[in-house]
């Protein structure tokens, strides 16, 4: 589930927050001699179980989203 009430699940990429979108992002590492190389951030996901509409469902979000709790762990 986002934000913006468009996806629900597994639709997206694997690497994506359900609840705001984050995803992989990509730049440059440049060294001291300002070389520069390809590089990827990936977001900090965590796996969580939660109920949405009576129904049990694993969602895979940020930490920066369950911190902020968007959504109640079911325990």
């Amino acid at each position: 589930m986002r934000k913006h009430g468009v996806t629900i699940g597994r639709i997206e990429m694997s690497r994506t927050c359900d609840i705001c979108g984050k995803h992989t992002m990509t730049g440059n590492k440049v060294s001291h001699a300002k070389n520069h190389t390809r590089r990827t951030w990936k977001p900090n996901l965590v796996n969580v179980k939660t109920e949405l509409g009576g129904t049990t469902v694993t969602l895979k979000i940020c930490a920066r989203c369950l911190k902020s709790d968007y959504i109640t762990k079911k325990v």
